[in-house]
C-alpha cells in the first residue's frame, strides 16, 4: 500500500511516496467450524490397529520450585481419528506426509451430500452422477477445490459398531466392515476431469467398508491427492461458500497423521 508522506525540512517541503507493506489478507473472516474429533480413549482406529490413542500423564501439579506444570506423552498410529492419508500410503514414490504442499491443504471447499443414498444403503459408493448432480445445482466444481463428501456417518461417532459395522478388533473384523465410500470410477472421473486439491469424507475410509483393493485410494494417491478421513461435523457445512484449512502433524516420511481441519464459512 502506497502512502504519501510530507516532510518539512529547513523551511523546504518534501513530498514522496512510501511503499508501506501490504496488510495481509484476513483468511479467518467468517464463522470457524472445527471439523476435527478430539483424540481420546474413544477415538476410532482401523480394526487391525489393536492399540488406540494413548495419553500418559508425566506430571501434573506444582514442582519443587513452586510453579505449576503439566506434561504428557502420547502414542498413536498414523491412521486413526480425524487424519490425513498421504499419497504414499497407497502409491509408491508419491508424496510423503511432510512433502504435501500447503497449497494442497488450504482451499475453496464444497460439500457433496449423499445422505439420502446412504440411508437406503450403508454400503453406498459415491458415483459420478452424484458429482454431476451437485454441478447441476451449483455449477462446475471450482479449480483447486477441496471436496468434502457428506454421508451422514458422523451421527454414529464414536459408536464403533455403528460407525464401522463391527466392534471386532483384528484381521477378522475386515469382512464385517460396512460403511459408505467413494466409487473408484468417481475417483477417476474427479482426477481426470476436475482439478481438485484434496478430498475428505466423514467415514473411516475413502473406500467403502467392503473394499478389498482400495482402488479409490490408489486412484487419488496416484495423482498426489491428499485424503482426509473421519472428518467431523460435516453436517454443519453449506454446499459452497467456505474455505478449508487442513493441517496435519508434519511427520517426516509419514504415510499419514493426525489432522486439525477447520472450515471458515462466509
Amino acid at each position: 500500500m502506497k502512502q504519501t508522506i510530507t516532510l518539512l525540512v529547513c523551511g523546504l517541503c518534501f513530498t514522496f511516496l512510501s511503499c508501506a507493506p501490504e496488510q495481509p489478507e484476513t483468511l479467518l473472516n467468517g464463522r470457524i467450524i472445527d471439523l476435527t474429533y478430539p483424540f481420546n480413549e474413544e477415538t476410532i482406529f482401523w480394526p487391525t490397529e489393536e492399540r488406540g490413542f494413548e495419553l500418559e500423564e508425566l506430571h501434573r501439579g506444582y514442582t519443587d520450585a513452586e510453579y505449576y506444570y503439566t506434561a504428557h506423552r502420547f502414542c498413536s498410529a498414523e491412521h486413526g481419528g480425524t487424519h490425513l492419508d498421504a499419497p504414499v500410503h497407497f502409491y509408491e514414490e508419491r508424496r510423503e506426509l511432510h512433502e504435501i504442499p500447503l497449497e494442497d491443504l488450504i482451499g475453496t471447499g464444497i460439500v457433496v451430500d449423499v445422505t439420502l443414498q446412504t440411508e437406503a444403503d450403508r454400503d453406498y459408493r459415491v458415483r459420478v452422477s452424484d458429482f454431476q448432480s451437485w454441478e447441476a445445482l451449483h455449477g462446475r466444481i471450482p479449480d483447486g477445490a477441496i471436496v468434502i463428501i457428506r454421508t451422514g456417518w458422523g451421527q454414529y461417532w464414536p459408536d464403533r459398531e455403528s460407525y464401522l459395522g463391527t466392534e471386532i478388533i483384528g484381521d477378522e473384523a475386515i469382512p464385517e466392515l460396512s460403511f459408505p465410500g467413494l466409487h473408484p470410477d468417481a475417483a477417476e472421473w474427479l482426477v481426470s476431469n476436475r482439478n481438485i486439491r484434496a478430498i475428505g469424507i466423514d467415514t473411516a475410509s475413502i473406500d467403502y467398508g467392503k473394499s478389498e483393493e482400495f482402488k479409490s485410494h490408489v486412484v487419488l494417491a496416484r495423482e498426489n491427492v491428499p485424503i482426509f478421513e473421519n472428518v467431523a461435523y460435516v453436517d454443519q457445512l453449506p454446499s459452497t461458500g467456505f474455505t478449508i484449512i487442513a493441517l496435519p502433524m508434519k511427520i517426516e516420511g509419514g504415510s499419514g497423521g493426525p489432522l486439525r481441519i477447520v472450515a471458515v464459512v462466509g
